[in-house]
């Protein structure tokens, strides 16, 4: 009696450590942004979207959330290097406090040194013409 389940016409190829090597493409030809693949528009939009997110003015928020980290991280640093001090966890939210204007106001500072440095770059490209 024969089978009725149809049986592959093309093999995988395993090497010598087990992999399985696939035949590569067997059909048409690719087209022009098929060949270039997904990491050429994946770059662009990378750099857009990087753009996108420095064009953003700073919030008090994601000041907060970046100091929080900060601290965890001095928190770890000085409960490993003091070997049982208490004092180090009450020094978190004096280390918090202090972290949260500086991390905003120096987002602050590189969002207008990058929007000046825009508008200069416009005033640049309009002088030219």
């Amino acid at each position: 009696m024969s089978q009725t389940r149809q049986r592959r016409k093309t093999k995988h190829r395993g090497n010598a450590v087990g992999m399985i090597e696939a035949r590569g493409r067997t059909g048409r030809k690719p087209t022009a942004t098929e060949k270039r693949g997904p990491q050429s528009g994946g770059r662009a939009a990378s750099a857009q979207q990087r753009q996108n997110r420095l064009d953003k003015p700073p919030t008090w928020k994601g000041a907060f959330y970046r100091s929080l980290a900060a601290a965890v991280i001095m928190l770890a640093l000085v409960l490993l290097l003091l070997k049982g001090s208490t004092s180090s966890l009450a020094l978190f939210p004096v280390v918090l406090v202090i972290y949260v204007p500086i991390s905003y106001y120096t987002d602050l500072w590189m969002y207008r040194r990058r929007q000046r440095r825009k508008q200069e770059a416009k005033a640049g490209k309009l002088e030219a013409k």
